[in-house]
């Protein structure tokens, strides 16, 4: 009997798969490459936001061994992930995109390395070029659902949302901080939940009517068009100059008592070469903001 999935059915089981099979994959190799964890001079362990991975810190890790001959392993899963990992004790180092929240732990140190800024993403081939903050909005809570009503193509507005399983994503948090002010994203028929922001930007590359928020950190290195907001482009000159609205900072977390490689490691990342690396990776340094 031929098949009659649906295009929801679709997205769903590739989801679905994708998170069965990085979980596995994780589960089996991350001790295979990461042998004692924390527990060796040789290695520092990172994981987190995936946009700090994507955006900067995948780059500066391989920077950072050619320079020093310390092996830095990254993965992404997400801030909360990052945050469960180093609480537990899996990783050495955890990278979020948003700001301390009350559930935390307080023994985590968030140290800001760099600044993002909240971006809204469609498919490269969505002839929209602009949205404003209330057509956001509105697109959140369910109201605007075509893409017709932003001078696009008839078709539905097929929102994408990184949420994690423990919390709210780095990106939602700033999303409902930044935008939505407090209030919940309506769920609709067209409104698909996944694990973390990487797989959003991978689902809109793929999906000509998506929708989504992310940081532009790695916007800028994935197949997707950025939206103008309110009529100004998120370039970095307008981030800095406040011209652009959605502006964020992006952290790294250390433990209570970290290991002196990894403090060497931050040490590198906050010093002027590794601010300068940074904005090699057109991402904007807290030197830029001086």
């Amino acid at each position: 009997m031929p098949s009659t999935c649906t295009w929801l059915d679709n997205i769903k089981m590739k989801h679905a798969l994708a998170t069965v099979v990085f979980s596995a994959l994780f589960a089996l190799l991350f001790p295979l490459f990461y042998p004692s964890l924390s527990g060796s001079a040789e290695y520092i362990t990172v994981s987190g936001c995936s946009i700090s991975n994507v955006g900067y810190l995948t780059a500066l890790a391989k920077e950072y061994e050619r320079r020093t001959g310390v092996r830095v392993f990254v993965r992404g899963g997400g801030s909360m992930v990052g945050i469960e990992d180093l609480r537990s004790g899996k990783v050495d180092l955890a990278a979020a995109c948003r700001s301390r929240d009350a559930g935390d732990p307080g023994d985590i140190t968030f140290i800001q390395v760099a600044w993002d800024a909240l971006v809204f993403i469609v498919h490269e081939s969505n002839p929209v070029q602009n949205i404003t903050l209330d057509e956001v909005r509105s697109i959140y809570a369910g109201r605007l659902t075509n893409w017709r009503r932003l001078k696009g193509l008839d078709a539905p507005v097929k929102v994408f949302i990184s949420r994690s399983r423990s919390g709210l994503s780095g990106v939602e948090a700033s999303t409902n901080k930044l935008v939505l002010q407090g209030v919940e994203p309506v769920k609709t028929p067209h409104t698909f939940f996944v694990a973390s922001s990487g797989i959003v930007e991978q689902m809109v590359e793929e999906t000509p009517d998506a929708f989504a928020a992310t940081g532009i950190t790695s916007a800028r290195k994935r197949n997707v068009k950025i939206l103008k907001v309110n009529g100004v482009t998120p370039t970095n000159g307008a981030i800095i100059k406040n011209r652009y609205p959605l502006k964020r900072p992006l952290y790294l977390l250390l433990p209570k008592t970290p290991r002196p490689e990894v403090k060497q490691f931050v040490d590198f990342v906050l010093s002027s070469e590794g601010q300068r690396f940074i904005s090699s990776q057109n991402v904007i340094s807290l030197l830029d903001m001086k």
